[in-house]
């Protein structure tokens, strides 16, 4: 039985370079897409990406479990949700990345020519607060916020839409 490598392993110049082509090779089969969102191109060239399945069929044909099951988990149902907003912007061939720094986290932030746009997915209600969203506003220049579900831009209606008008 074979364990799962600790991060020290993967820090190996070899293993770095293995994993960043596995990343390529995933991102030329569709497979993933957002960079990490950063003030400079280098860092954000050398990120590791945010994994993004670009079909949330393929999502939920490997996960073995019904729509009404994935539904009824607050969590699952959240990941599905978040997808489906991440391919519906990556196929409209919009700039996106996301951002995490700590435990304040962006889902989504596009660049579309020098605007800046960064969006939040929620598949319940909303909080009061979007702490990510501030933390973001306070290390780059951010244009706009956006909700995307909660209370904010309908999420059936996002998807329904072609994904640049709402950034527009």
């Amino acid at each position: 039985m074979r364990t799962a490598p600790r991060l020290g392993q993967l820090a190996d110049a070899g293993n770095t370079t293995t994993l960043a082509h596995y990343l390529e090779l995933l991102r030329g089969a569709g497979l993933s897409r957002p960079a990490k969102f950063s003030g400079s191109e280098v860092r954000r060239r050398g990120s590791s990406p945010k994994l993004l399945a670009l079909d949330t069929g393929l999502v939920s044909a490997v996960g073995g479990r019904s729509f009404s099951e994935v539904r009824a988990d607050r969590t699952a149902w959240g990941r599905l949700v978040e997808t489906a907003v991440g391919a519906h912007l990556v196929r409209a061939d919009l700039d996106v990345a996301s951002w995490r720094d700590g435990n304040a986290e962006v889902d989504y932030i596009v660049r579309r020519a020098e605007n800046v746009t960064a969006l939040e997915v929620k598949s319940g209600a909303a909080p009061s607060a979007l702490p990510g969203m501030s933390a973001l506003a306070d290390r780059f220049a951010i244009d706009r916020r956006l909700l995307i579900g909660g209370d904010g831009v309908d999420l059936a209606e996002f998807l329904a839409s072609p994904a640049a008008r709402p950034l527009a």
